[in-house]
C-alpha cells in the first residue's frame, strides 16, 4: 500500500506535495519522491527512506519552482527499498507513480525489452510508465485507455507527459483514489487527508475512469475517451478524522483495508495459477526438504500460526509445532539443524521473537521470518523474510496483519502440500484461486457489521464469556477472545469445545455469553451438541457459521451466517465477525479502540 498525490495550480507545487506526502506516510515509508515541471523537463527528486529524508534533500540542493507535479510515498512490494526503486518512475517522456500490483509486469517487461527499452529499477511500476511511452502517440486519454487494457491488477496512477506542462493524469482500477477540487487548483490524492488542507470538495474516481486535472478546470473520461459527469463529494471531517479517512476510529479503517492488503500479500507470490515464494529467496525444492517446522510468535501472531499448523499438517503431512516466543526460548526446545522455524512478528522487532530467532539460528536451523516492517531486526537477521504487505497498522489491535499473516501461511502451506507430492497441480491451483477469493469474501464479511452491533450490545453488560470451537475454529476462537479482551477490558476465554466437560463448563451461568465458533462442516455436529450444552446451562449463544449449515432452532441466540468459502479458509472470513464484535463491543463501553490501556503496539521489552 503506498500513498500518491498530484497538483495543479497558482502555489508552488513542491510545498504542496510534501504536505500531501506527510498526511499519508501512514500509507507507505519505505521511500519518498516527486516530479514537478521545470524549464520544458520533468524534474524528479527521490529517495529511500522516510519522508525527511527527501525533504532534507530538496533543501539541501534548493526548491524546484513549478506550479504542477506528483508525488509517492512508498510501501515496496517490486524490488527492495531503495533510492532507484523509489517512485516516479519513467523516462523524459513519461513519468508516473503509482500504488498497487501490476500481475502481468514480467510479460509487459520482457515485451519491452525486445522493443529497445532499458530498465533500471526492479519495480512493476516502471514496466507502465514505459509502456505509457511506448504507446503514446499526443493523445493521452487515449494512449492511458490503451495501456490500462492491458495491465493487470490493481493500480492508482499519477501520470505527466512532458509536452503537457500544465496537467497531470490520473486513473484507477482497485486501488483508491480522489480528485480534490477547488477555484484555482486541483488535487489528485490516494486519501483525503492529503487535500483536506486545501479544500472538502472532491470526486471520487470509480474503475478505469480517466482524469485531466489542471489548475483551473478537471474533466473526467471513461475509457472510450467520453466525458462523465461526476458528483461532487464533500469532507465533513477534521483534520484529525480525515487521517482515519472518515472512520472513527483506526481499528475499524483497518478492518475496511484487509481486502487490498490481503491482494497486496498474495499477488506477487502467485505464478501461474501456483504459490512461488522466489521473490523472498523460498526455493520450492528447498521448501521440500524440511520434515519438521516450528511455528514461533507472540500474541495475535501466534494465532495466525495455529491456523497456518492445522492446514500444513492437513495437507502436507508435515509435523507442524507452534510456541509462543517467550516459552520457546526458554525451554531448550528440540530443534534440529534440517528443521525450518518460521518466526510471525507485525513489528520485526518483538524481544522475545528475536531472542527465539537467535535461538534457532544457533542451532543450525533454517529460519524465515514473516514481518510487516522492511528493515526491522527480525527481518535483518532471518535467513529469508516473507514480506506481508499490509501497510502501516496504527491501532494496537491487530487486524489486517493477522489477516495477512494468515494469508501467507495459506500460501505456504498450499506450496509445502504441492512440492511434497500430497496435493497435485490442480488441487494446488484450486486453493490458491480460492485464496484469491478471499478479498471478496472478506468484503461480504464486512456487510455483516451491523449483526456485529447487536451482538456487542449484548456484551457490555458481562464480566466474562467463553469462545469455543474446534479444530480450525478453536484457533480462530483464541484470536477473537484475544481482541476482545485486550480493546474491551472484559474477561474473556477461548477453550476447545470438546474440553468443556472436563471443567470449563462449570463457569456457565444464566446469561454469560458463550460465542462459539462452527465453519468446518466435518465437525459441526459435534460443535453443536456442545453448543447445546452451553445454552441448556442458562448462557446466551452467539453463533458464528457457515452459511450452508442448517442449525436447527433454539440452538442459538443469535446467528451470525458467513459468506461462503472453502473449508480450509473460512478463519480468513469468520476472523472478521469477531474483530468487528470486539471493535463495537469496546466503542460501546467508551474505551480506547485505538490505545488500549496497559499495551504497546511493538513489544520491544521481555
Amino acid at each position: 500500500m503506498c500513498g500518491i498525490v498530484g497538483y495543479a495550480g497558482d502555489k508552488q507545487a513542491v510545498p504542496v506535495l510534501l504536505d500531501g506526502l506527510s498526511k499519508l506516510e501512514y500509507r507507505g515509508y519505505d521511500s519518498a519522491g516527486i516530479a514537478v515541471f521545470e524549464k520544458n523537463a520533468i524534474k524528479v527528486e527521490k529517495c529511500k527512506g522516510r519522508l525527511k529524508n527527501l525533504i532534507d534533500k530538496i533543501d539541501e540542493k534548493g526548491m524546484p519552482s513549478s506550479h504542477v507535479g506528483i508525488g509517492h510515498t512508498r510501501w515496496a512490494t517490486h524490488g527492495e527499498p531503495s533510492d532507484i526503486n523509489s517512485h516516479p518512475h519513467g523516462n523524459k517522456r513519461v513519468t508516473i507513480v503509482h500504488n498497487g500490483i501490476i500481475e502481468n509486469y514480467k510479460k509487459i517487461k520482457d515485451f519491452l525489452i525486445s522493443e529497445g527499452y532499458s530498465f533500471v529499477s526492479e519495480t512493476d511500476t516502471e514496466t507502465v510508465a514505459k509502456l505509457i511511452d511506448y504507446y503514446y502517440n499526443g493523445d493521452p486519454i487515449e494512449t492511458i485507455s490503451r495501456v490500462i487494457s492491458e495491465i493487470k491488477g490493481s493500480y492508482a496512477l499519477g501520470i505527466m507527459f512532458r509536452d503537457l506542462p500544465d496537467r497531470i493524469y490520473a486513473v484507477r482500477k482497485d486501488s483508491p483514489l480522489i480528485v480534490g477540487l477547488s477555484s484555482d487548483e486541483n488535487f489528485m490524492a490516494s486519501d483525503v487527508p492529503a487535500i483536506i488542507s486545501y479544500t472538502r470538495d472532491y470526486y471520487l474516481l470509480e474503475q478505469n475512469e480517466i482524469a485531466e486535472i489542471r489548475a483551473d478546470r478537471v474533466k473526467v473520461f471513461d475509457r472510450r475517451g467520453n466525458i462523465i459527469e461526476k458528483e461532487m463529494q464533500r469532507a465533513d471531517w477534521d483534520v484529525d478524522a480525515a487521517e482515519k479517512g472518515g472512520f472513527e476510529h483506526f481499528m475499524l479503517k483497518e478492518i475496511y483495508e484487509q481486502p487490498s492488503a490481503v491482494n497486496m500479500t498474495i499477488t506477487p507470490r502467485i505464478i501461474d495459477g501456483l504459490p512461488d515464494f522466489s521473490m523472498d529467496g523460498l526455493d520450492a525444492l528447498e521448501l521440500k526438504k524440511y520434515d519438521h517446522i516450528h511455528i514461533v510468535a507472540c500474541g495475535t501472531a501466534v494465532h495466525a500460526g495455529m491456523v497456518g499448523k492445522y492446514v500444513m499438517e492437513k495437507l502436507s503431512r508435515v509435523p507442524v509445532t507452534v510456541e509462543i516466543a517467550s516459552e520457546f526460548r526458554y525451554r531448550d526446545p528440540l530443534v534440529e539443524k534440517d528443521d525450518l522455524v518460521i518466526l510471525i512478528s507485525q513489528s520485526g522487532e518483538t524481544a522475545d521473537t528475536k531472542a527465539a530467532l537467535e535461538l534457532a539460528k544457533s542451532r543450525g536451523a533454517k529460519t524465515v521470518a514473516v514481518v510487516n516492517v522492511k528493515g526491522s531486526s527480525i527481518a535483518r537477521d532471518a535467513d529469508t523474510v516473507i514480506y506481508t504487505h499490509a501497510g502501516p497498522e496504527i491501532s494496537v489491535a491487530s487486524t489486517k496483519a493477522y489477516m495477512v499473516q494468515v494469508s501467507i501461511m495459506m500460501l505456504l502451506a498450499f506450496e509445502l502440500a504441492y512440492v511434497k507430492g500430497k496435493i497435485d497441480k490442480e488441487h494446488c491451483k484450486r486453493y490458491v484461486n480460492e485464496l484469491k477469493r478471499m478479498s471478496e469474501a472478506i468484503n461480504e464479511a464486512i456487510e455483516l457489521r451491523e449483526k456485529c452491533q447487536y451482538a456487542a450490545s449484548r456484551l457490555i453488560i458481562s464480566d466474562s464469556l467463553l469462545y469455543i470451537g474446534r479444530g480450525l475454529d478453536y484457533a480462530l476462537s483464541m484470536e477473537g477472545s484475544l481482541k476482545l479482551k485486550e480493546i474491551s477490558y472484559i474477561h474473556s476465554e477461548s477453550y476447545a469445545a470438546g474440553e468443556l466437560k472436563h471443567g470449563t463448563i462449570s463457569l456457565i451461568t444464566e446469561g454469560m455469553p458463550v460465542i462459539a465458533v462452527a465453519t468446518q462442516k466435518e465437525l459441526i455436529e459435534k460443535t453443536v451438541s456442545n453448543i447445546k450444552e452451553v445454552k441448556s446451562r442458562g448462557a446466551y449463544v452467539i453463533l458464528i457459521c457457515d452459511s450452508s449449515v442448517d442449525i436447527e432452532d433454539g440452538v442459538a441466540d443469535q446467528i451470525i451466517r458467513l459468506p461462503e468459502a472453502d473449508q480450509l479458509l473460512m478463519p480468513m472470513v469468520a476472523a472478521v465477525p469477531l474483530q468487528l464484535i470486539a471493535y463495537y463491543t469496546a466503542v460501546l463501553k467508551g474505551c480506547d479502540v485505538d490505545k488500549p490501556r496497559n499495551l504497546a503496539k511493538s513489544v520491544t521489552v521481555e
